[in-house]
């Protein structure tokens, strides 16, 4: 639970149909095995404690006491235990019969949910046996006591109020109106399906469908236990296909006949951020039962995957759609942009870095869109005093592969004029010395569009937008900056699968080589004709920075949180000083640098992480850090 992640599992005991013992002993068996992982939510699958295809025999008494008496068994065993067990079970209320799940907790039964949707075919004819769940919640006595009986029901954790669940039963998910909806409108986080769905052939994909889809719509973690082998195979066989999903992607998953147990952590943590951020659940209703319960936190061990590169698909298939989408996103904003302003030419400055090469890629998409010529993109070199053969080379092979107009502008005379005016010494290399090159490259680039009737397209990326990593009116400015909501780690992905679907070899070869380029604004003189002026040694590396930005900023998590993940992610690559080192740095840079993201030009927003000032991300320029470094000062 530390941190907000909440260890779950969805299991299928062995069970024998109308075998109440034999299945309670099945139960308890899991119920063990789970504590003994860290397991916090343990959810079975439905009527597992008489098996879901017992039919006419649920209306025997015998099997109904004996179901209870398994119950009881289950309740006891659970003393001692800080895991929500959530099992299926026909109980008695009122006169009639309900198909159940109990939620039992530490020696205690904290509720009994009904199910409303009950089936209607040879399967499990369901209405026949079982009455819908009651409107209004009521109080059912088991054991002697009264336990809570609804099914609008609210399981809250007191030590962690992000932990709060709700259950359903089996057909209730495939209903065109789940429970689930008003359960998560009233506060649920966590969606526990208790389901006996026999298997067919490709129910399976259906399955995965529901649980991602419903999950992504309401904004929670949706844990599915599905019955198994041990149910009778009359009319159908039942497969354990168990899976935990969390907003609209599978964290965990038991193939079909297999071994019938999946187990990950929920990120409760991440859920509510994203139902503060969309503002969309007021966690009110009068008709829900809170039923509150005590779990202490404690560590709890990672076992889902923490992504190190949160902005790249992990499959490539995926990825190369992402970067598809990508280009014609940044294109076609560049497009309507370059036809309202009735702007004749594109004017880009050219380096032979990872940045203006895709903002270049970009504009010549753009402009073959149009319908115009590649010579209308003018690309403009302007080399200086740091400007190394190698990035100069690139600038000038890339542009001559794709066709369109270079421009060479050596602005070295000009800043030194500069420095002769403003009485700045040649040899003081300060930020001086850098942003006056900076700037002189802004001014010529808008000069040019003015000159060529175009407009100055913005390279700069999300990442160097974060840091702050941009010299304020120089390389910060543009008229429209197709790279801002891209970050760094994403801009190499997009180029290299530019290169790798190159036909051109020449082309694809001096992609390549931008690539293995280090990351550096040259603005420093080279040493031996090598670039002297490393970003990555200056500010960190970029696959921590964009993995610190979008915990940070994507789901508004804590600099203990956000460590604790990237110790996770970035095992044995960066040790535990190198981390805090950099994680500060991105809180003290990302603070102090708001002004630079206050006053951007327009650009399209690409992903769900934006820096723009009129879009995502709202900020004071002078908002105060103390907060947040506070706790980064303590990871130390």
């Amino acid at each position: 639970m530390q941190f907000g992640f909440v260890k779950a599992a969805a299991a299928t005991p062995e069970i024998r149909v109308a075998d109440c013992r034999f299945n309670g002993e099945s139960i308890k068996n899991i119920m063990k095995t789970s504590h003994e992982k860290g397991v916090k939510i343990l959810v079975l699958p439905e009527l597992c404690i008489t098996g879901c295809t017992c039919g006419d025999l649920f209306l025997q008494k015998v099997l109904l006491d004996g179901a209870l008496k398994a119950l009881c068994d289950i309740k006891e065993f659970s003393k001692g235990m800080e895991m929500l067990t959530v099992a299926g079970v026909p109980l008695v209320w009122n006169g009639g019969l309900y198909n159940c799940a109990v939620v039992i907790y530490n020696g205690s039964i904290l509720g009994v949910v009904p199910k409303k949707t009950l089936k209607a075919n040879t399967e499990c004819f369901e209405q026949k046996n079982f009455l819908p769940a009651p409107d209004k919640n009521g109080v059912i006595e088991l054991f002697g006591e009264d336990v809570p009986f609804g099914s609008k029901l609210l399981f809250a954790c007191r030590e962690l109020k992000e932990l709060r669940l709700a259950v359903e039963l089996g057909e209730d998910l495939w209903f065109s109106v789940p429970p689930s909806n008003e359960h998560t409108a009233a506060g649920a986080l966590i969606i526990a399906n208790l389901s006996a769905s026999g298997e067919v052939v490709g129910i399976d994909k259906f399955r995965r469908s529901l649980t991602e889809g419903q999950s992504a719509r309401t904004v929670s973690a949706y844990i599915y236990a599905d019955a198994g082998e041990g149910e009778s195979t009359t009319d159908a066989v039942f497969s354990g296909h168990n899976i935990i999903a969390e907003y609209g992607s599978i964290l965990a998953e038991s193939k079909p006949f297999g071994e019938g147990f999946a187990m990950t952590e929920i990120d409760v943590d991440r859920l509510a951020a994203e139902r503060l951020r969309t503002n969309g659940y007021d966690g009110v209703s009068q008709e829900y039962t809170k039923v509150y319960f005590s779990m202490q936190p404690v560590e709890t061990t990672l076992t889902r995957t923490v992504c190190k590169m949160p902005f790249i698909p992990s499959e490539s298939n995926e990825c190369e759609e992402r970067c598809e989408q990508i280009l014609s996103i940044q294109s076609k904003g560049l497009k309507r942009r370059l036809e309202h302003s009735r702007s004749k030419t594109a004017v880009i400055g050219i380096s032979g870095g990872l940045d203006s090469c895709l903002a270049l890629l970009a504009a010549v998409k753009a402009i073959d869109e149009m319908g115009k010529s590649r010579k209308d993109v003018i690309a403009v070199t302007m080399p200086c005093f740091g400007t190394t053969q190698r990035t100069k080379s690139n600038a000038e092979l890339l542009c001559e592969r794709l066709g369109v107009t270079l421009m060479c502008i050596d602005i070295g005379d000009a800043v030194k004029q500069h420095f002769k005016d403003i009485g700045h010494d040649f040899e003081d290399l300060s930020v001086v010395f850098e942003n006056a090159q900076a700037r002189e490259r802004t001014q010529v680039l808008m000069d040019v569009a003015n000159q060529k009737g175009g407009m100055v397209v913005g390279t700069g990326d999300l990442s160097e937008l974060a840091l702050g990593w941009a010299t304020y009116n120089g390389d910060h400015m543009s008229m429209y900056g197709v790279n801002a909501d891209i970050p760094k780690t994403l801009i190499r992905c997009v180029v290299h699968h530019y290169a790798q679907a190159a036909k051109d070899e020449q082309l694809r070869n001096v992609l390549i080589d931008i690539l293995e380029t280090p990351v550096s604004p040259e603005l420093l003189p080279a040493k031996d004709g090598e670039i002297a002026q490393i970003t990555e040694d200056l500010v960190g590396p970029y696959e921590l920075h964009d993995f610190f930005l979008y915990y940070i900023i994507r789901w508004a998590f804590t600099p203990k949180k956000v460590f604790h993940m990237a110790l996770n992610a970035f095992e044995g690559e960066y040790d535990r000083e190198t981390l805090i080192k950099w994680i500060k740095n991105f809180y003290r840079r990302f603070f102090m640098q708001q002004f630079k993201r206050s006053c951007l030009p327009d650009g399209p927003k690409v992903g769900s992480v934006s820096l723009s000032p009129r879009g995502d991300w709202r900020m004071p320029s002078d908002a105060c850090s103390t907060l947040w470094m506070q706790e980064a000062e303590s990871l130390s």
